[in-house]
C-alpha cells in the first residue's frame, strides 16, 4: 500500500529520493542484501559492504555461493534503516552488473577498507557491483488524527 505524500494533511509521507542521497544513506549501512540467481531462482544473502567510487563492495570467500554466481551477472543489492517502532526509515535499492576482482590494485586497495566479515574463515575474494540505477525512499508515519495508538503494522490496539 502506497502512502501519498501529504505530510500537511496527517497522512504521512512517502518520498522519492535522488540518486546522491540515496547513495548518501547506502553508505551509512552496516550492511544490505545482495540479491542474485542461482539457477533461475531469487538467492538473497545479508552482506556487510563498503561503498567506494560509486561501487558496491563485498568480501566473500572463493568458495561461497556469491563469489561463484554473481561474477558478471546483473544483481541487485539493498540496505536500509527502519524503524518499526515510529513507521519510519529508509530504504535504497541498487541495480548494476556484480564482478569479481583479479586486478592486484583495487585487491590491495580494497583489503585496506574496515570491512571485516561476520562468517568465519578466510574472506579472501571481493566483488564490486556497478550503481547503474539506484532507487531510494523515505517513509514516515502519519500524524495521529484520532489519538488512538498504532501497532508497528499499523493495525489500531492496545500496547503495554
Amino acid at each position: 500500500m502506497a502512502v501519498q505524500a501529504d505530510s500537511e494533511a496527517g497522512q504521512g509521507e512517502f518520498a522519492q529520493l535522488d540518486r546522491g542521497e540515496s547513495l548518501r544513506l547506502l553508505a551509512t549501512a552496516p550492511v544490505g542484501r545482495l540479491i542474485f540467481t542461482v539457477g533461475a531462482l531469487p538467492a538473497a544473502r545479508v552482506m556487510n559492504f563498503a561503498l567506494v567510487d560509486g561501487l558496491i563492495v563485498v568480501r566473500t570467500a572463493a568458495d561461497t555461493t556469491v563469489a561463484r554466481k554473481v561474477d558478471g551477472a546483473v544483481v541487485a543489492f539493498e540496505a536500509d534503516d527502519l524503524d518499526a517502532a515510529t513507521s519510519s526509515g529508509w530504504s535504497v535499492i541498487v541495480t548494476g552488473l556484480a564482478m569479481l576482482v583479479t586486478d592486484p590494485g583495487p585487491i590491495a586497495r580494497y583489503q585496506e577498507l574496515p570491512l571485516v566479515a561476520w562468517a568465519p574463515g578466510e574472506r579472501d575474494q571481493f566483488v564490486t557491483i556497478t550503481t547503474e540505477l539506484v532507487e531510494g525512499r523515505r517513509v514516515r508515519r502519519p500524524a495521529a488524527s484520532t489519538g488512538q495508538q498504532q501497532s508497528p503494522r499499523g493495525v489500531p490496539g492496545d500496547h503495554p
